[in-house]
């Protein structure tokens, strides 16, 4: 990447130490309504990020409109899990476990690979000896248990359902662009960790989807099935992350208006269902810390806190940087301002 495109980003988080600047964590954020319209931004709110795991509700469109809940009796926990990013906790496999069930198959069908369940890292415990996992543990068993039921609606190979030329990926490669206002042909596609095809989008666009997705009802395209997921992820934020995870707070925090999602690699979006506007932000160091704090800070800056969230949210700002022995060594502070869209 050239210096010049780095350039387009901003310091969006510092870190001081005895009151020397140490860190700067440069991004971008794009704050946009559900007609495209840029409210606010910072850095380059065009800015090219592979979703990453904020698409899984997107990648959950052909399923929905296809009434593929219905068919198979997935309600509104299993709708949550097909957004997932999740700690393999027990409740997460049983959700995965049910799901398959309903379309007639095994775990043995996933091809999202199998990792240690986030849960340990969490905890920061390590599994116990002898502990099996298996692919329901991994963190995109969920997304991963909707694709083939959607296979075996349609009588779609089972084998191959993450290959990018396969019907399904080809639909939601489809319904992804209509979500974000885009042409798929323009598309940047990767593999993601869990061998499905993952796209890059523009901030904005990104914040575009998730505008919509929150806007639910109201929505003309997608209405119904962006209504059934964003209720499924702010009834059951637990399912949709875990013990711990920022997904989990945020939307509880945001008392069922925020529709969060973080992505790995510095990505989180955070839709507003009374508001039908979205917060897209790209940490380009990929910082967790930073990132939240950054976001904190965008909705602060956005006016969508009360006192009440102002406190919940404190800890996620994380201002105060301690040591082993829980010393205050330094700060970690807000280096931008929003400025307003064009």
């Amino acid at each position: 990447m050239s210096h010049n495109a780095l350039m387009k980003h901003l310091p969006l988080i510092e870190l001081t130490r005895g009151g020397t600047l140490e860190c700067q964590h440069l991004g971008s954020v794009a704050v946009v309504n559900s007609k495209g319209r840029l409210l606010a931004h910072a850095g380059d709110p065009y800015w090219l990020t592979f979703s990453r795991s904020t698409l899984k509700a997107l990648q959950a469109l052909p399923f929905m409109e296809a009434g593929g809940p219905a068919q198979f009796g997935f309600g509104a926990r299993q709708m949550a899990m097909l957004c997932a990013s999740h700690n393999g906790e027990d409740m997460h496999v049983a959700e995965t476990q049910a799901m398959l069930e309903k379309a007639g198959l095994t775990y043995k069908a996933l091809r999202c690979g199998c990792h240690v369940p986030y849960i340990f890292a969490q905890l920061e415990q390590a599994p116990s000896p002898g502990q099996v996992f298996d692919e329901r543990h991994n963190n995109c068993s969920g997304k991963h248990a909707g694709f083939l039921a959607y296979c075996v609606q349609h009588g779609l190979g089972l084998d191959d359902y993450v290959a990018p030329e396969h019907p399904l990926q080809q639909a939601i490669r489809r319904d992804v662009a209509r979500a974000a206002g885009m042409d798929a042909n323009d598309f940047k596609m990767g593999i993601d960790g869990c061998s499905a095809p993952n796209y890059a989008l523009p901030l904005a666009n990104l914040a575009r989807a998730y505008a919509r997705l929150a806007s639910g009802a109201r929505d003309a395209e997608f209405g119904e099935s962006f209504s059934a997921l964003g209720e499924a992820m702010t009834s059951h934020p637990d399912l949709v992350s875990g013990t711990g995870r920022n997904d989990l707070a945020f939307m509880r925090i945001g008392r069922g208006d925020w529709v969060t999602k973080i992505g790995a690699d510095g990505v989180q979006v955070v839709g507003s269902k009374s508001r039908g506007e979205a917060v897209a932000l790209k940490i380009m160091d990929a910082n967790k810390p930073a990132l939240y704090a950054a976001t904190v800070e965008v909705l602060d800056q956005m006016g969508w806190l009360d006192d009440a969230q102002q406190a919940e949210l404190a800890p996620w700002r994380a201002a105060e940087i301690l040591n082993v022995r829980g010393a205050v060594v330094g700060q970690r502070r807000a280096a931008f301002r929003l400025q307003a869209g064009t």
